[in-house]
């Protein structure tokens, strides 16, 4: 019986470290730092072949561009990163949430968001392009 209970517990080990590996989700290292302490930050929670979120993708590129060191703008794919799916409270994609340099939330949006309206934004948060 306890030999029983052993392989089923490496079997499971096993099973989810492989999980792990194969979707790239290795406990999210990667994101602890979101947001960005001292910085207002946007993240976009949406997923690669989603269509809105790709209707974003240059959006996003181009704010990135147009705003860095002022702001952060981040895309996660929840798709391939499910854990900050849970973390930040997804419901639907895409998700802009707006967090201020305190890291607090204060905007949240849910579809897709249009270039001035992401802009006009992050002017109410005191961000300038």
């Amino acid at each position: 019986m306890k030999k029983t209970v052993i392989k089923i517990c490496l079997y499971s080990v096993s099973v989810f470290l492989i999980f792990c590996v194969v979707t790239n989700n290795v406990f999210s290292e990667d994101f602890k730092s979101i947001p960005v302490k001292g910085m207002v930050t946007m993240i976009d929670l949406g997923a690669k072949k989603c269509i809105p979120c790709k209707m974003m993708a240059p959006i996003l590129e181009k704010m990135e561009k147009n705003y860095k060191g002022k702001a952060a703008i981040i895309f996660i794919d929840v798709w391939e990163n499910s854990d900050q799916a849970g973390r930040f409270g997804i419901r639907a994609i895409p998700t802009q949430i707006f967090f201020n340099k305190e890291g607090k939330e204060v905007y949240r949006h849910v579809g897709f968001m249009g270039e001035k309206a992401i802009i006009e934004q992050l002017k109410k948060m005191g961000v300038k392009s």
